[in-house]
């Protein structure tokens, strides 16, 4: 059973920052990737970020100079570090994890409110 779980949600102002985390566990091989992903007020889920087994980083143009993936070093928890959130970055926020033959888990996601 794998699990995959995102914590680090809450209320913020306008212009901070807020650190997500996503954790996965169970009986896994390898990682291939983790990937935010947020669904806006209205809105269907967006992808945002990813990091993938090398390392390697990709971002939405929507955010790409403001956020910023990264992981642990035994790659079972991945961070999105967003700075100067606005109040139109409000939504729930999924981690997606691609394990071992690219079976792919979601996160139950969390919720981020940014008051302006």
């Amino acid at each position: 059973q794998v699990q995959v779980a995102e914590s680090g949600g809450g209320l913020v102002m306008a212009g901070e920052s807020v650190t997500l985390s996503c954790t996965i566990s169970g009986s896994i091989a390898y990682i291939r990737a983790m990937a935010w992903y947020r669904q806006l007020p209205g809105e269907q889920r967006n992808w945002i970020a990813t990091i993938n087994i090398f390392g390697h980083t990709s971002y939405a143009d929507s955010v790409k100079d403001r956020f910023t993936i990264s992981r642990n070093n035994a790659k079972t928890t991945a961070y999105l570090r967003s700075n100067s959130l606005k109040p139109e970055d409000t939504g729930v926020y999924y981690c997606y994890a691609v394990v071992d033959a690219e079976n792919g888990y979601w996160g139950q996601g969390t919720q981020v409110t940014v008051s302006s």
